[in-house]
């Protein structure tokens, strides 16, 4: 069972959802943050967006890192591969650092562990309240997504079979939320995510 506080800490994540995503023209707007950003948040992203195109849900999704290497940008090779079998091409794609601007467009960010969610919330505190796991998003409990980086081909495979697992029941929540019309139910200092000063994994 959540605790009281994770429920009134996904109440007002639903809340900020709903008030910033308010009309139809608008899009809501889910920015996934990893490490590096060419695994694991690329993924999410490249998946999310085919998703949301399938049910038609009116969603943009980006990605970026919290510590993008500038001599490292391509997508991983496992990661470029399993998008591949999917019919994504994300060849040409390169990460990009998040940035204050990222951050104060989305409507949701979702992280791959909860250090990268201290980190982002440490650097963007305005960000607390509509920054989760999104494991925590869209189960309520906690699992990190590992970094598969260097790892075999069955590392990114669990990764992918996370995010098939995660995803759409994260994009189910965030659409609902931003249909209704709920109430604050708490203030954005309840939100999980709290800076620990652990490093980003």
């Amino acid at each position: 069972m959540l605790s009281r506080r994770h429920l009134l800490a996904l109440g007002a994540a639903s809340s900020l959802i709903s008030r910033r995503a308010a009309t139809a023209a608008e899009p809501l707007k889910i920015l996934f943050v990893d490490t590096g950003n060419t695994g694991r948040s690329l993924m999410a992203e490249t998946l999310a967006r085919d998703l949301a195109t399938r049910r038609g849900a009116p969603v943009a999704v980006i990605s970026r890192g919290l510590d993008v290497d500038p001599f490292d940008e391509a997508p991983e090779a496992n990661a470029r591969v399993l998008m591949a079998d999917r019919g994504f091409d994300v060849s040409a794609r390169r990460a990009r650092p998040v940035a204050a601007a990222d951050v104060s467009h989305a409507d949701l960010i979702l992280t791959m562990t909860r250090a990268h969610a201290d980190k982002l919330i440490a650097s963007f505190p305005q960000a607390k309240a509509q920054t989760f796991t999104l494991a925590f998003y869209a189960k309520g409990s906690e699992e990190p997504i590992p970094d598969a980086w260097g790892k075999s081909m069955l590392a990114y495979r669990d990764v992918v079979a996370q995010l098939d697992r995660l995803l759409p029941l994260a994009l189910a929540k965030a659409v609902e939320a931003r249909r209704s019309d709920t109430a604050p139910m708490a203030r954005s200092s309840t939100a999980p995510g709290r800076p620990s000063g652990r490093s980003v994994e």
